[in-house]
Parts: structure tokens; C-alpha cells; sequence
């Protein structure tokens, strides 16, 4: 028994635990599980199992184990046999339609007997589902328009899971004894928000296309494709493999063939032809000269008089014109950033006190943390009001009192009402060193009333950063409507701070605004909206977009000092 073929298994009783209504937790414990059985990326569990480790393998508990060790001595799973009795599968798949949940699926299962995707989109079009208690023509219509919504997320994972599953396949495909050495390329290393294929290079010591055919007998394999060094592999888990096998000598091209994209690509391949040279799948010539030697992506770039492109700014989109300028930026690295500014702590739904998340903080090397804890309007997510917003700021100034070298900033995550206020009264208003403010409810306004609402908030003085300006949840939710470039215009206007929400669900602001902003002069702030200290890396995930968006440290807020940040805060209250 696999890693990947085990690690399904618990990931399909977790999804099917949730269905029957059992504990989140427990559903949690299995997809949790999964991951880490994952993780271990072995082709038999066997020895592992024996052995021990398997149990001690983090987030693998008694209920877990017993299931692995079903698999590995029968092959199969009793238990996920017995839910897949009492559940449809295809229940799974309807949950993940936007705006249906656990809850609404069962009652139209109820209903109607609608078991999959397909029945769900005929239940709606033929007027059924509208019939249901509660439900009507508009729910309808937005269930119809969320089934395409997870059709097409369906066919692609968020950043950060994407990278855990690239590194696995990395992994296993560098244990293969013909394997000198394996490159996570394409979307991945890119740096794309979501990923489809995860395309992997391996540079191989004998025939790449013998090489490439032996990963047919991987295990957990539902489909593949040849095409000489290249394979296609679907896993059963629906996991998408792009390998892409080379010799030493053609790495280095095949590598930036790997990575894309296509239209950087297209674009490069045709620079080149204008330029004299010829490049092919594999090598690099001019006119008819023998292949110049490329042993990496600079040469390649060098050679066609080209400082080196970042595999993150390779979309296309200007960088090959920038680079036979030298005018490509100096790209923010993670090294750059001072600090994080978007932090919530027990005060309202963070899972950590103000005191750990500071002292996480410091761990990375930051010298600052800005606690933004959500205000009064969010009540479902423990929002302050003024009293506990006052013990909160007394407890700040005490840590502040005994930590050395580094600061709390004093912030919040304040709701923009639906009028464009801000939540508060002034005077709590004034007592924070800056604010964020965001948008948490009343999503369904027409794109003018909505852009009206953040912009009027943004005018006011006091509102330092807009968090997350779309509200989009990634392969979830859509962006609600608003003129991002009204936006942008505002915040230029008159200093407001943009943010970069990096929770690896949202990525707000998009990469691609984010540039437009850059460009109108617009300061960013790379917030990690952590709700507990391991989710402040999830900082390193928002460099990477900023590098995506040409953004260099000059055009980050948090890669300042905390006295610069609140210098920034204090400018706009002076405007």
C-alpha cells in the first residue's frame, strides 16, 4: 500500500464524515491524517507499519492507523466501504458548490433524490430545486451558476496545497535510480494563486524516454500519457503530473520550457528568431552554428542579451522587453520584511494570545507585529467592543513595557459598515496607530454602491489599509462587484495603503491590480491575516505574489520600520 493511495482513502472518509454529519473534528482528523500519510511519500507502507513510525507519523491516531493498517494487510477500507453505502459520492461533489454547504445538500438529497453535479444542474433548470422550502428562483439560479464554479475549481488546488503536493512529487520522482536530480516547475514555480498540472523536471542520468516510460508502473496511477521524454499522469486522487525528462546537457532548457508560461514562451522563441538565433525544444543556436552551451536559465538569457527573467514575472506580460532594457525590477525578497501588520489574537477568533503571537514574530526575525483583532460589527467572529478594546490596548503597553527590541502595534480589522462608516465611534477610532478596514458583509450590492461604500470609507483619515478589496475566496467565492481601478485611483488620491491579504484562500489583491497599483504610485501592505503563529508564514506565500506583481521592498509597507509605519498612518491623518 502507497502514501498516495492510503492518503486518499482518508481524505474520502473525512469528506463522507462531514456528509453524515459527524464532528468536524473528526472528519478534520482524517484529512489531516491524509496529509501527513502524504507526506511520507513512500511506495509501500509495509515496513513503516512494522517498524512503528507509521504511528508515530504527526496527526495519525489510533482511528487513523487502524484504517492504513486495514488497507496495507487487506487492501481495502471497511469503513469507507460502509459510508460510501449509507452516502452518494456524489454528495461530495455537491458540497462544494459556493453557497450550498453540508446542511443544504442533505435537505435537497431529501427532496428531490438528487445524488450528483449533472442531477443537481437539471433540478435547477427545470424549475425543481426552486420548489424546495426556502430555496426559490434566485437560489436557484445561483446554484446553477456555482455548479460551473465547481466544475472548473475542481480542476485546481489553492498555492500553498499545490506547492505540498509539488514537493512530494518532486521527492518521489527523485528517488528513481536514473534520476541525477528533480525541479518543481510550471504554475508552481511561477507562483500562481492556483494550480492545475504540477509539472516536474527530471534530469536524468540514462535514456530520458526510458526513464519517462518506467513511471508508468507508478503506483496509484489512474491514467497516463506518452509523448516521448514527456508523461501525463492522473493519480487517483486526481492529482495532475507533468513529467518532463532530459538529459544534463537539455536541462536547462526544458527547465524554462517546464516553467512557462506559454505565452513567455511564444514570446522569447520569437525575440530570439528576430534576433538571429533558433530555439528549439532543446537548444539554443544562431543560424546554422553548432547548439551554444546552456547549462542554465541565465545563460539562455544572457545569450540572447537579456538580464535573467524570474520564473515568477514570466507571464508575458512585458518582462522580456523590460529585460533587454535592463529595467526588470529588484524584486521584495522574504529577508526584506520587517513585520506583520494584519494579526489576530483570543480577543476575537485567533487561536493565540497576543503575548505568542508576538513572541512568533520575533522567532522569524520580525521587529514588529500589528494586532488587528475584528471590531464590535463582527460579532460572529468575536468582534471587540470599546471596553475590551481598552484592556486589550492596556495589555499592549505592558508586553511593549518588557520585550526588548521589538514593538506591538496597536490595530484593528475594522469593519466599513454598509453606509462606508467605519465601525466605532471616533474616539476608539482615535485611540488605535492604525487601521484596517474591510468589507464582511452585505456582498450582494450592485458594483456602484459597493465601490461607493469602500471608497467613502478610504476617505476617511483614520483608514490606514483596505483589507482584502475584493472579498474573493479562492476556488470558493467570487470576487463581490467593485471597480478595483476606482480603488486603486482612490488610494492614490489620497494615500491609502492597498493590501495584499495572503491567507492562501484570498490572495486580495490580485497580482495583476497589484501591478496597476504599483505603477499609480500606491503603497502595499503584505498582510498574513493570521488567526495563530504558524499562520504567519503565510507571509512568504504573499512575497512570492508580490514578486509576481514586480513589486520590490520600496513598494511594501511592512518591509519599513515600525516608526515608518506609523508615520505612513500619521500622514494620512494629517491629509
Amino acid at each position: 500500500m502507497d502514501s498516495r493511495t492510503a492518503a486518499h482513502v482518508l481524505n474520502q472518509i473525512g469528506s463522507l464524515l462531514e456528509l453524515s454529519g459527524a464532528p468536524r473534528y473528526k472528519a478534520r482528523a482524517f484529512q489531516k491524517a491524509g496529509r501527513s500519510i502524504l507526506a511520507l511519500g513512500a511506495d509501500d507502507l509495509t515496513p513503516l507499519l512494522k517498524s512503528g513510525e507509521l504511528a508515530k507519523t504527526p496527526n495519525v491516531g489510533p482511528a487513523t492507523l487502524s484504517v492504513v493498517q486495514e488497507l496495507i494487510e487487506n487492501g481495502e477500507s471497511s469503513y469507507l466501504e460502509r459510508l460510501r453505502s449509507e452516502i452518494p459520492q456524489g454528495l461530495v461533489q455537491m458540497a462544494r458548490v459556493p453557497g450550498l454547504g453540508i446542511a443544504k445538500v442533505k435537505l435537497i438529497h431529501r427532496e428531490l433524490g438528487v445524488e450528483t453535479l449533472e442531477e443537481l444542474e437539471q433540478a435547477a433548470r427545470d424549475g425543481r430545486l426552486a420548489k424546495i422550502p426556502k430555496f426559490g428562483p434566485k437560489t436557484a439560479e445561483r446554484i446553477l451558476s456555482g455548479i460551473e464554479f465547481a466544475r472548473d475549481s475542481g480542476r485546481r488546488s489553492l498555492y500553498h496545497r499545490a506547492l505540498a503536493q509539488a514537493v512530494v512529487l518532486r521527492d518521489g520522482v527523485a528517488r528513481h535510480p536514473d534520476v541525477e536530480e528533480a525541479i518543481i516547475a510550471g504554475t508552481v514555480r511561477r507562483h500562481h494563486e492556483t494550480v492545475g498540472d504540477i509539472d516536474i523536471v527530471a534530469i536524468c542520468s540514462e535514456n530520458p524516454e526510458e526513464v519517462a516510460r518506467s513511471f508508468s508502473n507508478a503506483p496509484a496511477i489512474a491514467d497516463v500519457t506518452h509523448s516521448g521524454a514527456r508523461v501525463s499522469i492522473h493519480f487517483i486522487d486526481d492529482t495532475r503530473m507533468e513529467l518532463w525528462c532530459t538529459s544534463r546537457s537539455d536541462a536547462a532548457i526544458t527547465l524554462w520550457r517546464a516553467t512557462g508560461s506559454a505565452e513567455h514562451v511564444l514570446q522569447l522563441t520569437t525575440f530570439a528568431r528576430s534576433n538571429g538565433f533558433m530555439l528549439d525544444e532543446t537548444s539554443l543556436r544562431r543560424g546554422k552554428s553548432k547548439p551554444l552551451a546552456i547549462r542554465r536559465e541565465s545563460d539562455l538569457f544572457a545569450a540572447l542579451g537579456l538580464e535573467d527573467i524570474p520564473p515568477e514575472l514570466r507571464e508575458g506580460t512585458g518582462e522580456i522587453e523590460a529585460a533587454a532594457t535592463g529595467s526588470l525590477p529588484d524584486l521584495i525578497t522574504s529577508e526584506d520584511i520587517k513585520g506583520a501588520l494584519h494579526c489576530h489574537s483570543t480577543y476575537s477568533d485567533g487561536g493565540a494570545t497576543i503575548e505568542e503571537m508576538a513572541l512568533a514574530a520575533k522567532e522569524r526575525g520580525w521587529k514588529y507585529i500589528g494586532i488587528t483583532d475584528h471590531s464590535q460589527a463582527a460579532f460572529y467572529a468575536g468582534g471587540m467592543k470599546p471596553d475590551k478594546v481598552k484592556r486589550q490596548h492596556d495589555e499592549i503597553d505592558d508586553l511593549n513595557s518588557r520585550m526588548k527590541g521589538f514593538r506591538i502595534l496597536k490595530g484593528i480589522e475594522c469593519d466599513i459598515l454598509t453606509s462606508g462608516d467605519l465601525d466605532y465611534g471616533d474616539k476608539t477610532l482615535d485611540s488605535f496607530d492604525y487601521i484596517v478596514g474591510s468589507v464582511h458583509s452585505q456582498f450582494k450590492m450592485d458594483e456602484d454602491t459597493m465601490t461607493r461604500r469602500i471608497t467613502r470609507a478610504m476617505d476617511d483619515p483614520r483608514l490606514t489599509i483596505l483589507g482584502h478589496a475584493t472579498g474573493r475566496l479562492l476556488l470558493s467565492r467570487d470576487a463581490y462587484p467593485v471597480d478595483v481601478e476606482a480603488i486603486i485611483e482612490k488610494a492614490a488620491e489620497n494615500g491609502t495603503v492597498l493590501e495584499l491579504n495572503c491567507d492562501p484562500h484570498r490572495m486580495d489583491l490580485d497580482w495583476r491590480y497589484l501591478r496597476d497599483a504599483k505603477e499609480k504610485g500606491v503603497m502595499i501592505e503584505i498582510g498574513p491575516d493570521a488567526h495563530s503563529e504558524i499562520e504567519l508564514d503565510n507571509v512568504e506565500s504573499g512575497v512570492g505574489m508580490a514578486r509576481k506583481a514586480w513589486l520590490t521592498a520600496a513598494d511594501i509597507l511592512n518591509t519599513r520600520t515600525a516608526r515608518d509605519v506609523l508615520a505612513v498612518a500619521g500622514r494620512k491623518r494629517k491629509r
